[in-house]
C-alpha cells in the first residue's frame, strides 16, 4: 500500500502512508526523512519527506500525488541514503472496481447492517459490511478497495465494523462524487452492461449515469 500527498501549508513536503494509524506510534528523523512506526512491532506506517525538492524537484502539487516508478527509485534511494529500508513499492492495482454482490446476510450485532461476499474478479470474495439500504444480492455495485481516497480525502482501510471484518466499501454515488448523484444514501447499483466485474471503475462514463 503506498498513497501520497502534499499540503499547500507545509510546502516540499511529501506524506507517504503504508499503513493506517495505530494507537502508540513513534517516529524518528535523519536526513529531512522522518519515519513513522508501530511503537509494538516497528512495522512502518508512512515516511514524510522533508525538502523533497532535493530528491526530485518533479513531485510536485497540492493533495494526493500519483508517483511514477522512477520518483518511487529516488525515493528509495534517498531512504537508503538516511539509514532506513528502501521499502516503498507503487501499487499499480485499481483501488474503485466493479464488484458484483453475490449473497448477503445480516449483521449479528446491527440491526442495519449488512455483510455482503463480493465478486471483485479475485480468487476469494471480499467481505464488506455495508448500511445501505438498497444493498442486495445479485447487484453490480462500485468497490473501493483496501487503501483507496474518496474524493473527500477519506483513505478506505480494511478494519472491523460492530466486530465483523469488512475489507472495503461498497461506495454511493454521492460518496464517489458523481456529477448529479442523489444525496441519499445508497449503494450505487451500476447497469449490467456498465464493466466486466474487477474492472476498474470508469469515473467519466460514472458521471453521465446521473444526466436523466
Amino acid at each position: 500500500m503506498l498513497i501520497s500527498s502534499m499540503n499547500e501549508n507545509f510546502p516540499n513536503t511529501l506524506v507517504i502512508i503504508i499503513k493506517p494509524d495505530v494507537v502508540k506510534q513513534s517516529e524518528i528523523i535523519n536526513k529531512d526523512v522522518v519515519r513513522i512506526f508501530d511503537s509494538k512491532t516497528d512495522e512502518t506506517l508512512g515516511f514524510n519527506f522533508l525538502n523533497v525538492d532535493k530528491v526530485d524537484d518533479s513531485i510536485v502539487g497540492n493533495g494526493f500525488i500519483n508517483l511514477s516508478e522512477n520518483q518511487i527509485k529516488k525515493l528509495n534511494n534517498k531512504l537508503s541514503k538516511s539509514g532506513f529500508n528502501p521499502e516503498l513499492s507503487l501499487d499499480k492495482n485499481p483501488k474503485f472496481v466493479i464488484g458484483y454482490v453475490k449473497t448477503i446476510k445480516d449483521h449479528p450485532n446491527s440491526d442495519h447492517l449488512k455483510i455482503a461476499y463480493v465478486d471483485v474478479g479475485e480468487k476469494d470474495l471480499l467481505q464488506i459490511v455495508s448500511g445501505s439500504p438498497n444493498i442486495k444480492s445479485n447487484i453490480n455495485v462500485v468497490v473501493a478497495k483496501n487503501g483507496a481516497v474518496m474524493p473527500d480525502g477519506k483513505i478506505i482501510w480494511s478494519g472491523k465494523l460492530r466486530g465483523v471484518d469488512s475489507n472495503g466499501m461498497i461506495a454511493s454515488g454521492y460518496e464517489l462524487h458523481l456529477k448529479n448523484a442523489p444525496t441519499k444514501k445508497g449503494a450505487l447499483i451500476l447497469p449490467n452492461d456498465f464493466g466486466t466485474i474487477g474492472s476498474e471503475f470508469d469515473f467519466n462514463k460514472g458521471n453521465q449515469l446521473f444526466n436523466n
